[in-house]
């Protein structure tokens, strides 16, 4: 098979794709084909690194960032750089993985890439509270077509306590990205009650399996009282996701209607999810204190 420098690139960015279609095993095929067709040793270096950190290596993802790093630097050394020590936590005031991203964002490359290094450099500068420099890469990122950083930018409106700016930022994302469910779940974060509710019903419509919108909408039943309808909203997302936050608040949700062994048999279930979780433990030993003094 000849070694086209085009190939290796294109194998690169479809495993990129296939990795957000949650299709892993593909995405590593596509990936390993990269490595496999890459021309020079610094690309090649950086295909190993991304393989290594996709299965668990980051030290030795890493270390091949650094040395492809050292024969050329490139955008996409940097990043798996910046990517890796990020994840690991290596540095915990994140100086020197921005310092990674702005160094990328100095090489050659193309937007779709940019525009992720850009979104990533914004989260970090969030969690930093630098939220102006924040603002300015999610900004670049949409100049750039890069629409993810809408969310982002949302996220910047609401930590200034501009919820009506992030409920807009958020609104333009929603006619970009048609179809996304997340960004309706997102969007009811900065918005009142009624408005909420109508874009967590849109985000099930769209993708029924998300289990946010349920938990949301049960909290709120069960605000006004309506406690069978509440329980109810709970059933239908433990019905294919039983998860221990779904499991605790049904439980939780039982206890306060006096309906001790129904509350017993979730917490049950939800510790045999998490053994040691502390509040189902408190929850759990309350209820069988109340239960005893039911039957006594």
């Amino acid at each position: 098979m000849a070694h086209d420098p085009g190939k290796s690139l294109l194998r690169f960015r479809q495993s990129l794709l296939l990795l957000r279609l949650n299709c892993q095993k593909a995405a590593m095929r596509s990936l390993r084909l990269a490595r496999n067709l890459s021309t020079t040793n610094h690309e090649r270096l950086v295909y190993e690194g991304w393989i290594l950190y996709d299965t668990g290596y980051r030290e030795e993802a890493l270390s091949k960032a650094e040395e492809s790093i050292s024969l050329q630097r490139s955008f996409e050394a940097y990043f798996l750089k910046a990517y890796t020590l990020a994840d690991a936590s290596v540095d915990p005031d994140s100086s020197y993985v921005i310092q990674l991203l702005i160094d990328a964002l100095k090489c050659p490359s193309d937007g779709l890439r940019k525009g992720q290094a850009l979104n990533n450099l914004g989260s970090i500068y969030v969690d930093c509270e630098k939220h102006d420099l924040a603002a300015d890469c999610y900004i670049n990122a949409l100049d750039i077509k890069h629409t993810r950083a809408h969310q982002g930018l949302a996220r910047v409106y609401s930590l200034r306590d501009e919820r009506k700016a992030a409920y807009d930022e958020m609104t333009k994302l929603i006619e970009k990205a048609e179809n996304n469910a997340s960004a309706y779940e997102k969007r009811s974060e900065y918005c009142d009650r009624d408005n909420a509710m109508s874009d967590l019903c849109m985000a099930t419509q769209l993708n029924p399996l998300r289990t946010y919108p349920y938990r949301y909408r049960a909290a709120v039943l069960m605000d006004e009282q309506k406690e069978t309808e509440a329980v109810e909203e709970l059933t239908k997302a433990i019905a294919f996701k039983p998860e221990l936050q779904m499991l605790h608040l049904r439980a939780a949700f039982y206890e306060s209607m006096s309906e001790c062994d129904l509350a017993l048999r979730d917490c049950e279930a939800a510790l045999c999810l998490d053994p040691s979780h502390k509040d189902t433990l408190e929850l759990y030993n309350r209820t069988q204190k109340q239960a005893a003094e039911l039957y006594t």
